[in-house]
């Protein structure tokens, strides 16, 4: 039996405590998978997150972390504007990463993250899987048999609302209640794009296949927040529309805004001559694809093939995939549809509808996967 992948945490704030670190302490992964360590700056909420999850170490850095050597491969949670200089880091130790949605916030950097761990032989997986999904791939599937006859358009997208300071992790007065949810309106990294509108257009360009061309609107909508009596500043666009091309007149919409979203468009709505498929429906009427019944019954993880047992009552069931797909490539070599390649195009996307924002002229992606 091989030995378990030595692990660890790189910040304890919501996405962690709701959901990576639950999921990764369960019984059942233990022969494969043991977290061994967190980092977080705010070092009461990594010693209280190795507390209560049972990780024998927790440092105030990742520079200690990585110089402790006591890990194999790390999750990235980290707010996002530190993502790619933390994954260069972990690289540069020739430690394993799983990046937690989004993998950086350019394209360039992006091309020198691959292109470092592919040098050092360290492998990546990046939220969000969308592809994972057996929803998806039986999407992809009809509309390659031809069941919407000629694509003509498509749209996803998805809305802050203030669902970051409802989050009940950052309601009580403990370190691992009391997260502060500032970093999501400011730069870099800040935004619905990276962090809300990425599942959607994972799921539309694993689905439809890569852009070629996109042209943006963006600005800053909700220039402050209220979260528990203090005034959050924005200063990172939170109202961001854009036109995709794919090519031969195929156009897709997409959005990422501070409120208001359309129904049924947090996955894809994509449209042809032959009709619509929204929201597991083709036409109106329900299609069946293997493990929809678990969908139907747990929600759209359901039919993960690593979301069984106590992890299918668990929150962010759909990010302990993607970790289980690094760790499946590092123990069994078990390729994934959960690239870093996949990342870097919806990356560019977002970063070129900032460009195109900027300069009003359609910018053009020369990324594929």
């Amino acid at each position: 039996m091989k030995a378990p992948i030595r692990f660890g945490v790189v910040g304890t704030g919501s996405i962690s405590v709701r959901g990576i670190l639950p999921h990764l302490t369960m019984d059942d992964v233990q022969d494969r998978v043991n977290v061994v360590a967190v980092c977080d700056p705010v070092y009461d909420r990594a010693q209280a997150a190795a507390a209560r999850f049972g990780a024998q170490h927790a440092f105030a850095s990742l520079e200690d972390l990585l110089a402790s050597g006591t890990v194999d491969a790390v999750s990235i949670a980290s707010p996002i504007g530190f993502h790619y200089a933390q994954g260069m880091q972990c690289v540069e130790a020739g430690v394993h990463v799983h990046f937690n949605k989004s993998m950086t916030t350019t394209v360039d950097e992006a091309d020198q993250l691959i292109a470092a761990a592919a040098a050092a032989g360290v492998k990546l997986v990046s939220s969000p899987g969308e592809m994972l999904r057996p929803r998806h791939q039986h999407i992809k599937r009809m509309i390659e048999e031809g069941a919407l006859g000629r694509l003509t358009w498509a749209v996803t997208g998805s809305a802050f609302g203030n669902y970051h300071e409802a989050e009940k992790v950052r309601q009580g007065d403990d370190p691992l209640t009391n997260i502060n949810p500032a970093w999501y309106y400011r730069r870099p990294g800040g935004g619905p794009l990276y962090d809300m509108t990425v599942y959607g257009l994972h799921a539309m360009t694993g689905i439809l296949g890569p852009a070629k061309r996109v042209t943006g609107f963006s600005g800053v909508r909700v220039h402050e927040r209220e979260f528990r009596g203090e005034m959050l500043p924005t200063d990172m666009d939170d109202n961001t529309l854009m036109v995709l091309d794919f090519g031969n007149s195929f156009f897709a919409f997409v959005y990422g805004v501070a409120a208001g979203r359309i129904d049924n468009t947090w996955r894809p709505l994509i449209f042809g001559t032959g009709g619509v498929i929204s929201d597991g429906t083709l036409n109106g009427k329900v299609f069946d694809y293997p493990g929809r019944e678990l969908d139907e019954q747990y929600g759209m993880n359901g039919s993960l093939p690593h979301v069984v047992g106590p992890h299918l009552h668990q929150e962010e069931s759909h990010v302990y995939e993607d970790i289980m797909q690094l760790v499946d490539l590092l123990q069994d070599g078990t390729p994934t549809l959960s690239t870093a390649e996949h990342a870097r195009h919806v990356i560019e996307i977002f970063d070129g509808a900032y460009r195109s924002a900027a300069s009003g002229q359609a910018v053009d992606l020369r990324t594929t996967f």
